[in-house]
């Protein structure tokens, strides 16, 4: 269950923006989107949280990932990624089919 109390000190992640034309240029990356849920993880003396992009928390909910982060030889860190599954078997995402 998702906590619906944003974190003080939350430092939001940085959002896409549509544009009609990619950039151009030797200095510019691109990252392919792929459905999942855009993931927070928070590690500080208080411990390690995972939060999503409007700033729940969300750590019992990827358990594993919270575990993981626990295992970074770091004190502190700010980890923004998405959490992805690829799923074995034919299933109807956003009105469509995906394999």
């Amino acid at each position: 269950m998702l906590q619906r109390t944003v974190s003080a000190g939350f430092i939001a992640p940085c959002l896409p923006t549509r544009t009609d034309k990619l950039p151009s240029g030797s200095e510019w990356l691109h990252e392919i989107k792929h459905d999942g849920f855009r993931l927070l993880a928070r590690r500080d003396p208080a411990g390690v949280r995972l939060f999503t992009r409007n700033g729940h928390d969300c750590s019992a909910r990827f358990a594993l990932i919270r575990e993981a982060v626990v295992l970074l030889p770091t004190r502190s860190c700010l980890i923004d990624g998405e959490d992805r599954v690829r799923r074995r078997r034919p299933c109807v995402l956003r009105g469509g089919t995906a394999p």
